[in-house]
Formats: structure tokens, sequence, C-alpha cells
């Protein structure tokens, strides 16, 4: 019979299935996976070396970019590199798991802010100030967060018949969990400083958690706005 208006005609049975268009090809294979995340890190770390450089161009939130800016400064890279590490961490244990890559907590935090924080403290600091050296060291490491993601994948959830998530659901948000943590070693760490310092902090994070956000980041940009008032002087 024929269809009437806003019906769909279906399709002519035949002997065997319509393929799916570019099925079988490497752009819809799993090994792709790693080559989108390749290209993904490396523009997000070549912006992280334009922070570096020129003070603009982070793909990161302004909070994890302040722990860097902060370490720019101070020369102490060790909470921007756990902030985000820890993030990307996180991440790549839940992502074979749920299927999911977070973006926002590997990429835009863990490879732009946590990496780079890591080479920094170990003194490397090539990649960040070198745009040509920057893209093919994101590549590389997106590419291995990729790879290991399938690796992971492939051993745990693909093996078995089971639906255990092997721990995903402990890991999922584990890196916004361990964050928390972070504001009150922030705030402690500024009052030691100084006194005004310490106080920007304070008023920082307890707006953040007014506004119901991550108190590392208000306690950073508390202690810098206060510090931009009232500078330390070295003894």
């Amino acid at each position: 019979m024929p269809e009437g208006p806003g019906e769909a005609a279906a399709p002519a049975a035949s002997g065997r299935g319509a393929k799916v268009p570019g099925e079988g090809s490497f752009w819809l294979s799993e090994w792709a996976f790693p080559v989108f995340v390749a290209t993904l890190a490396a523009g997000i770390f070549a912006g992280t070396h334009l922070y570096y450089v020129y003070r603009t161009g982070t793909f990161s939130d302004v909070a994890v970019t302040a722990m860097l800016k902060a370490g720019m400064e101070s020369g102490s890279y060790g909470a921007a590199a756990a902030f985000g590490a820890g993030f990307l961490f996180a991440r790549v244990i839940e992502g074979p798991m749920v299927g999911i890559l977070d973006i926002g907590g590997s990429l835009q935090t863990g490879v732009g802010i946590g990496v780079p924080a890591m080479l920094l403290a170990a003194g490397v600091t090539a990649p960040l100030e070198h745009f040509w050296l920057a893209l093919p060291t994101g590549a590389a490491i997106g590419f291995a967060i990729g790879a290991l993601i399938l690796v992971i994948r492939r051993a745990t959830v693909n093996s078995s018949r089971n639906t255990s998530t092997f721990g995903a659901d402990v890991m999922m948000g584990a890196g916004n969990s361990a964050g928390r943590y972070l504001g009150p070693l922030v705030i402690i760490a500024a009052a030691t400083a100084s006194i005004p310092v310490g106080l920007g902090s304070t008023l920082g994070a307890a707006l953040f958690y007014w506004w119901k956000k991550p108190l590392t980041g208000g306690a950073i940009l508390g202690a810098m706005l206060f510090g931009l008032f009232f500078p330390l002087t070295g003894k």
C-alpha cells in the first residue's frame, strides 16, 4: 500500500542488509580514537604554550589556569601538577569503563595544565617555549592517552561478559573529589605568606563556596587579587 503523508518508505527487501556509510573504514574503527585524542591534545598543549609565552590562549578553566599562573610566578608547580595529573589519571581509568572520555578533565585540565606543570617542575621548558615543539608534544601525549584507554578497555570490559564497571563507579568524579582538599591547603599557604593575602584567599574561597564552585579556584584568585594590592616584600 502507498505510504500516507509523513511516512517513510521501507527499504526494499534484499538478500543482505544495507551497509552503513563508511562501515569498515579507518574513521569508524576504534583505532581512530587515538588520532582524535592526539589532535585535540595537540591544540590544547599548544594553547598552554601560548599562555606560557604570551599569557593568553589556554583552553582550561580560569581557576585551574590560575594555579599554573601561580606556579609560573612562584616557581612552585606542585599544586597545578597534582591537581591536573589527578584529573588525568581518574579520566583515563574512567574512560574505558564508561565509554566516554571527559575532555575537560582529561585533556583541558590534565594535558593542558597537569602535564605542563610537571614538565616545568622538572625543569623541561622547551615544549612550552616553542610552538613547533608544543604541537608534536601534545599530539604524542594525546595519542598515548587514547592508545592506553583502548588497551585498558580490551583488557577489562571487552574481556568479560559481566556488567562490572571494574571500579569506574569509584573513579568517576575522583578528580573533583580530590580537588576539594586543595582549597584549605591553598588558604593555609596564603596565610603563611602574609595576613592580607591569607584574608583574600579566605574571602575568595568563601565566595566560590557560596557560588557552589570549587574552593581552590576562589582561594587562588582571592590570594592573587589581595597580593596585587598588598605585595609581599622580601626579607
